[in-house]
């Protein structure tokens, strides 16, 4: 595929999904991890995503914030497609990889929250917060300060703002990379299992902040296995199991009354 160096762009409104994923293939060799996914994700809503160890959640995510180049299908995130051009000619259309600064322009505009806290361990958590605006958007380190001080304070660290990463528990060092994405002012938030690297205790604090970001509106996909978040906050549940969606509704109808055998199986299992 040709590199371009524009990125595509068209008109949005509030009825455009804020993620549509249309026939997603992603292939490892010969190790094909998606299968056909089509899914969507309107503005303003929580899309839980639930399934086993390899069953493709976290390559979802990976595709929709183009850390992971696709093998087949479209990824559409606010209307734009991402990570690449549609180009027609002679009657046929192609996909053109964008150039990689295009991409990253595209991707600056997705926060994501892995499993691992990745912060910088030389850093302060204040510091840590501002490095990608002051870096990438050019931000002002007295504007970046006062932005990763008022975000601190929104996920209940405002007092751990001059500790580093290692001076601070699991929770806190989530919490820190929750605020350090959300500093970017991202229009999407993927969460890859962002809890399951944390003893159970600190569990909840970051579950907190969760609730509190999904009451504010924002847009959230988020892989986990914590089924009483997907009940109280999801508005999409979506059971995936071997590359495929096998299932997707409300939590109620999804972990409240599944309809395939393999989704009541897994339910079982993690209840």
């Amino acid at each position: 595929m040709s590199a371009t160096t524009d990125a595509p762009s068209g008109p949005t409104t509030d009825a455009t999904p804020m993620v549509q994923v249309d026939g997603l293939h992603k292939m490892f060799g010969d190790l094909h991890v998606l299968r056909g996914v089509d899914l969507e994700v309107p503005r303003g809503s929580v899309c839980v995503v639930l399934g086993p160890s390899g069953s493709g959640k976290s390559t979802l995510l990976r595709c929709v914030n183009e850390l992971e180049e696709i093998t087949g299908g479209r990824v559409h995130v606010d209307g734009e497609l991402m990570g690449y051009r549609e180009v027609t000619r002679n009657g046929r259309t192609r996909l053109n990889r964008l150039h990689p600064k295009v991409v990253a322009r595209q991707r600056a505009r997705i926060g994501m929250v892995f499993q691992r806290f990745n912060l910088f361990p030389h850093m302060t958590a204040l510091e840590n917060v501002m490095e990608a605006p002051v870096q990438v958007r050019g931000l002002r380190r007295s504007a970046a300060r006062a932005r990763a001080t008022e975000l601190l304070e929104r996920v209940g660290l405002s007092d751990r703002a001059g500790h580093y990463p290692a001076q601070l528990s699991g929770g806190q060092q989530q919490r820190v990379a929750i605020a350090r994405a959300l500093a970017m002012d991202p229009e999407l938030m993927l969460f890859d299992e962002p809890t399951s690297a944390l003893d159970p205790e600190l569990v909840g604090e970051v579950l907190a902040v969760m609730r509190d970001l999904a009451r504010s509106g924002m847009t959230m996909m988020v892989v986990t296995h914590e089924i009483g978040f997907a009940r109280e906050v999801a508005d999409t549940v979506v059971f995936m199991d071997e590359g495929v969606i096998v299932e997707r509704g409300t939590p109620e109808q999804v972990l409240g009354n599944p309809q395939h055998e393999r989704t009541k199986g897994f339910l079982a299992h993690v209840l």
